[in-house]
């Protein structure tokens, strides 16, 4: 294991600091996904700990870093469900508000070969404010790296990054959901973009790929057009074939980082507990492309159990997982 990416488990501190989302995930699976106006048979509803930042926390949390949530919850019975699943995964919960209303939620449809569909209702997660980020600035800008989705309102992503990024604090920005005009000033002040691969060719106007044949796509160009869009560093994700790590400041400019084989059951989830690792390696120290290493074998994890939070592995499972 010397040599392995899991090694790097042994070497997860730091703390890291997550503003964003929290949902209540309403999943049930079925054989298959339903077409426009079809009813398909589901199995049993299950409502699982959800939204992409409280997973993105909860998956560092569940590594070993030391993870601070800020967000919002709502009065609903929900809120004390979603704010348990994260203490559960050992994240500070702390600084959390409560807001009236309900939580955010997900409609969640998971098919047999683990794709999904989500529908997203913010609730709670629109009362995300500028003004409570300010409130937070002290615990926010009190960590190694801040994670950011855009599951809030952009304006508080923007000024949360902002404050971290002026205090010194590194910035993960990963643009979900997809907005294709990023604004000028969260790119200035955010340090390294994820995004999969879907998001980088609208984001960055170059053509997919024929058959979906990453392995000739020229990655050099899209580092350059990626520096001229404003980040040094980006780490795109290629679902079942890996991802790649776009870093203007390493020796190795582009790094293809090769996936890990599972058998997956539910993909739900799976892009945010890879996030959580990147953002548990930047706080630990480790490079862009070790963080990225470490990552495909968490978000792999991921993928052999169902929901987000809920399949999400400790340091030891992963280990076992893939001795």
């Amino acid at each position: 294991m010397a040599n392995s990416p899991l090694a790097l488990l042994d070497d997860i501190h730091g703390v890291i600091s997550v503003i964003g989302s929290m949902n209540a995930d309403y999943t049930v699976t079925t054989e298959r996904l339903p077409g426009p106006g079809e009813t398909v048979n589901g199995g049993p509803l299950q409502i699982l700990p959800g939204g992409k930042s409280g997973n993105q926390a909860a998956a560092a949390a569940r590594i070993g870093a030391t993870v601070r949530m800020f967000g919002a919850v709502g009065s609903d019975t929900n809120a004390d469900f979603l704010l348990s699943q994260l203490a559960d995964a050992g994240v500070d919960v702390s600084h959390v508000r409560r807001v009236l209303g309900p939580s955010g939620t997900t409609v969640i449809t998971v098919d047999s070969s683990g794709e999904n569909t989500i529908v997203y209702s913010p609730g709670s997660n629109a009362q995300v404010t500028v003004d409570y980020a300010e409130s937070m600035r002290d615990a926010l800008t009190s960590s190694s790296v801040l994670g950011l989705c855009l599951e809030s309102p952009i304006d508080t992503v923007t000024a949360a990054a902002r404050m971290c990024h002026d205090a010194g604090v590194k910035v993960l920005l990963n643009n979900s959901p997809f907005t294709p005009t990023i604004p000028a000033e969260l790119i200035a002040v955010s340090d390294v973009l994820l995004v999969n691969e879907h998001e980088m060719v609208q984001l960055l106007g170059v053509d997919e790929p024929e058959d979906d044949d990453w392995n000739g796509f020229d990655w050099a160009y899209a580092l350059e057009r990626m520096r001229e869009y404003g980040f040094e560093q980006a780490i795109i994700t290629l679902g079942g074939d890996g991802s790649v790590v776009l870093d203007a400041t390493a020796a190795e400019p582009v790094t293809r980082i090769a996936p890990v084989r599972v058998d997956a059951v539910d993909t739900t989830g799976c892009g945010d507990s890879f996030m959580g690792t990147v953002l548990a390696g930047l706080a630990s120290g480790f490079s862009l492309h070790d963080a990225a290493r470490l990552a495909s074998y968490v978000s792999a994890y991921a993928a052999t159990g169902y929901g987000a939070q809920a399949s999400y592995g400790t340091s030891a499972q992963i280990r076992t997982a893939f001795a």
